[in-house]
Parts: C-alpha cells; sequence; structure tokens
C-alpha cells in the first residue's frame, strides 16, 4: 500500500455516508491517498471538521453521493437499511455500495428485499476505539485490519471482487469473506460478548465501596480488560441489541467456562483451575502467534459462481483472509492466507 493509488482504482469517485469514528478514517484514508472522495453526516458541525481537515463535504445527501462509483455507508446501525435504500435510490445500477456496519444479517436481508444483492456488499472493518467522532478518525486506524465482506448467497458478484481488490490496495485489508450469519456468531464471541464482559467489571467497580483504591491499583489487566467500556454507550447498545440472539448464545457458554472457575475455586481445586487456565491461555497464545500459508484459487468470470461463494465463505470460516482479487476477461484469481493449523 502506498500513499497514492494506481492501477484500476486511481479515477474511482467515493463517498463516505456517516463520518464518525470508521467512517471518517474510511474518509480520511481515501482521501490520504488521492481518491475523490467526499464525505456527508447529518450534523452541520461534523461536516465543517471534515472540510477543515481538507475534505469536500457537501449539504446533502443527493450532492455526497451523485456521479460516485463506490458508497461507504457508515451511520448508525440502526439507520444502514433506511440509508442503504436512499442511496440506491440516488446512484447508478453500477456504484458499488457497502456498510461498515458490526452486525450483518439485518442489512444483509434487506439490501436482499431491496433487490440490491448485486451491487451491495455487507462489510465490517474489525477495528475501532474507545473514543468517538470525526475528531477521534484517523487514517491509519483501519491500516491492516480484518475486514469483513459477505459474498451474495449463490453467485460471487463483480461488486464483491472489485471492492476486495480496492481494500487490500487502498487499506492493505485482510478481506475475511463470511456469510452474513457465521460473522455476527463469530463476532458475537470476537467483539460484543467483550464489551459485555468490559462493561460488567468496569460498572461493578463504579459501584464498589472501594472504588477509587480500585482505580489507583488498577493496572494492566484491569485497563485491557475494561478498554471498551469506555465506548459511548449508544453505540454499545445499538451493536448488542442488533446481534441479540446470538451475544445472548456466545454469553451463555462464557458464563458455563466462568461458572467452572469458580466452582473450582469454591472447592479449592488447583488442579481444576490450572487446567481451566491452560485450555484458556492457548486460545490467548493463539492470537500472537498464529502461522499462515498461502494459497491461490481461479475460478471462471462468467461461471454460475456457487463454488466460488463456497470456496470464498469457508475460507473465511476457517480463520484465512484475501490479500488480492483479479480478474481478467476469462477469470477471477484470489490470492489466500490460511491458517496452519497448531
Amino acid at each position: 500500500m502506498t500513499d497514492g493509488t494506481t492501477g484500476r482504482y486511481a479515477g474511482v469517485r467515493a463517498a463516505v455516508i456517516g463520518t464518525g469514528l470508521i467512517g471518517g478514517s474510511v474518509l480520511l484514508r481515501l482521501a490520504e491517498v488521492g481518491l475523490d472522495v467526499v464525505g456527508w453526516d447529518p450534523d452541520p458541525a461534523t461536516r465543517e471538521r471534515a472540510q477543515l481537515r481538507g475534505v469536500v463535504a457537501p449539504a446533502t445527501v443527493e450532492q455526497a453521493v451523485a456521479g460516485r462509483d463506490v458508497v461507504f455507508l457508515c451511520g448508525p446501525l440502526p439507520t444502514l437499511a433506511h440509508t442503504l435504500a436512499r442511496v440506491a435510490e440516488l446512484t447508478a445500477p453500477g456504484c458499488v455500495l457497502t456498510d461498515v456496519g458490526s452486525t450483518k444479517v439485518e442489512v444483509a436481508e434487506a439490501a436482499d428485499r431491496l433487490g440490491l444483492a448485486d451491487r451491495f456488499v455487507p462489510g465490517h472493518p474489525m477495528a475501532g476505539a474507545e473514543s468517538a467522532g470525526l475528531t477521534a478518525a484517523s487514517p491509519t486506524l483501519l491500516t491492516g485490519a480484518a475486514w469483513v465482506l459477505c459474498p451474495a448467497p449463490g453467485t460471487a458478484t463483480a461488486a464483491f471482487r472489485w471492492l476486495t481488490g480496492l481494500l487490500v490496495e487502498v487499506f492493505a485489508a485482510r478481506v475475511v469473506p463470511m456469510a452474513a450469519p457465521a460473522h455476527d456468531s463469530a463476532a458475537a464471541l470476537a467483539s460484543h460478548v467483550p464489551h459485555l464482559l468490559a462493561g460488567a467489571l468496569a460498572g461493578a467497580t463504579q459501584r464498589a465501596p472501594l472504588r477509587d483504591a480500585v482505580l489507583t491499583l488498577a493496572a494492566g489487566s484491569f485497563s485491557d480488560g475494561t478498554r471498551v467500556a469506555g465506548t459511548p454507550a449508544e453505540r454499545t447498545a445499538n451493536m448488542l441489541l442488533g446481534n441479540r440472539d446470538r451475544v445472548l448464545h456466545e454469553l451463555d457458554e462464557v458464563r458455563a467456562f466462568l461458572d467452572g472457575l469458580a466452582a473450582a475455586l469454591r472447592a479449592d481445586d488447583a488442579a481444576a483451575l490450572v487446567a481451566r487456565y491452560a485450555e484458556a491461555r492457548a486460545a490467548r497464545c493463539a492470537l500472537s502467534d498464529r502461522r499462515f500459508t498461502g494459497a491461490n484459487r481461479e475460478f471462471p468470470v462468467d461461471g454460475d459462481g456457487a463454488a466460488e461463494v463456497a470456496w470464498l465463505r469457508g475460507l473465511g470460516d476457517v480463520g484465512g483472509h484475501l490479500t488480492g482479487c483479479q480478474v481478467d476477461s476469462e477469470a477471477v484469481s484470489y490470492t489466500a492466507r490460511l491458517p496452519v493449523a497448531d
């Protein structure tokens, strides 16, 4: 990735709708690499801040999306389906649409109802911060992030292939292709339940008689464990409610493991505690010590797409990601990385 796009994306005209932390970071990176990009936010003060950072920020959505090749939908999760419908009406059929929402099933179903599956690609960059707003945005926030894209059922659209290439080139993204339900299940444990746990620990501390003493003694374990509790409460609530059933299911699994730890502690059973923490440590170590191997696949560009989608989704399900996508008149070629088994 360089500070200047080349090749097939050099002339892309982009728009970002909603310029908070994630949308603002998308906007700033697209501007940094030299793309023709505009940003729109319903808040006039935010649009003014975008202009002060050197980005064009029109007064209306209509102005923002006119003549664009790709539009990133980055507003609050509950608004995405409505925004998708509106932007689709305002853009040409060849304009690629994507979002950055933390849940995917609801917006994917909305796109299907609207007949937009051929040009809307549900997306979710797995990066963020506990701060919010354009003032916290950075052109480097999403660099190298795992960025989920959901290929439409049955066929990998040209929009999916094109967007994969754009994200790899501009953001150095590790594109993780997944079905929308698989994403929501994995994100529940990877992202959403941690917000519940962080909120519980920080909330219990807030109510503790020795709160100030706890905060004085707090070191890395407390700071790391409660970091996302600093996320704006409304944003966290939208995320949890948007994936409620899967979050509650995974929370039950976490509670069962925690109950096992508590039972071992009550029984003064050191061996059981050691065994459970060894199991937990294996997952933690795997997070930083994962090894990958390369993989390449090619599919007919005009085939029925079923085998392509099956391979893409399977790649994401086993923890793999795409590092490139090239399309010519006859074939689509993917380069990928697959995790090596422990």
